[in-house]
């Protein structure tokens, strides 16, 4: 037997919270506006405090803020784009990795309890981020014309061919790229808030609206939301890494002389 109380699952209006601040206004925030806000300054916080000092013998703020950027620096941008153009475009791309990595830890901060990410707008600007410097490093390393050649007409291919796959070329790279940028973030950030609220919701409804044995399922429940929490932290990693490692394999292609 169920108590009255019903179970709500969650829905589409979780990520179009109403407006706390300056409602009505151009400058209007909602609840993920403010967390995106928030976490920007957290994150300019952190670098400022631990790097504001920086010494030769690094302590524990600096080694770990150290740590994190020789991470992006080796393995992401100089494994791919090799030593020197590796270190030209390794500002953008460590700016990429920690920008999407901090607006997605919110997800499982209690009080906070969703990505930045887990809404259109800031994929999409990450994403066209990621675009612009994908057509600079073409244009700026090998031509605007080399690269519009080596991206549209593929060495190798027998002419007539060209016909066919320099439009399919283009919409891949030009159009598709971005927008496949942008959705593969969102969808993960919102399929983790889903799931973490679905778990969370349940577990309250089973320990506090239902009657009987019901209640053993909460216990389920609650073990499910741990373990998504710790998945959802991995996803926000895996994905910062996913991105940025995408970005740099476009910058990657752009500069390369033939492809």
């Amino acid at each position: 037997m169920v108590a009255a109380d019903e179970f709500h699952a969650p829905t589409m209006d979780e990520f179009f919270p109403a407006a706390i601040l300056f409602e009505g206004t151009p400058f209007e925030m909602n609840r993920i506006m403010l967390i995106r806000v928030v976490m920007t300054a957290v994150l300019l916080l952190v670098f400022w405090l631990v790097l504001r000092r920086a010494t030769v013998v690094p302590g524990r703020g600096q080694g770990l803020a150290e740590l994190g950027l020789d991470f992006v620096r080796v393995n992401i941008a100089e494994d791919i784009l090799g030593r020197d153009l590796g270190r030209r475009y390794f500002p953008l791309l460590a700016a990429i990795f920690f920008a999407i990595l901090f607006m997605n830890l919110p997800g499982i901060i209690p009080g906070m309890n969703i990505a930045g990410t887990a809404v259109v707008g800031l994929p999409l600007l990450i994403a066209l981020v990621s675009y612009v410097a994908f057509i600079y490093a073409g244009v700026k390393e090998v031509g605007g014309a080399t690269f519009l050649k080596n991206a549209l007409f593929p060495a190798g291919v027998p002419w007539p061919l060209y016909i066919l796959l320099t439009p399919i070329e283009f919409l891949n790279i030009f159009i598709v790229r971005p927008i496949s940028l942008a959705l593969r973030l969102l969808l993960n950030m919102m399929v983790g808030h889903i799931l973490l609220v679905l778990c969370f919701a349940a577990t309250h409804f089973f320990f506090f609206s239902a009657d009987g044995w019901l209640p053993v399922i909460g216990v389920g429940t609650l073990a499910g939301g741990f373990i998504m929490t710790i998945v959802e932290l991995a996803v926000a990693v895996l994905q910062a890494y996913v991105f940025t490692l995408l970005t740099t394999v476009y910058i990657q292609q752009a500069a390369a002389e033939e492809h």
